[in-house]
């Protein structure tokens, strides 16, 4: 899956984006509405991961989805 089928779909991801970053809120997850810098962002804020790190995770991420 790529970012754009992410977006597409946000409705449906959101579940699996709670899932794999638990610390996310329901805010953080409408504030994101499919767009990856949100999402990147709030993993840097609720994680306290580096950009480059918040980046690669993502990218891990998209790579497990079907």
């Amino acid at each position: 899956m790529d970012w754009n089928q992410v977006e597409g779909n946000w409705k449906e991801v959101k579940g699996k984006v709670k899932e794999k970053w638990a610390k996310l809120t329901d805010d953080d997850l409408t504030e994101i509405n499919g767009k990856r810098d949100q999402l990147e962002g709030s993993l840097q804020k609720r994680y306290g991961y580096a950009k480059d790190q918040a980046r690669k995770d993502v990218d891990t991420w998209i790579s497990t989805l079907p």
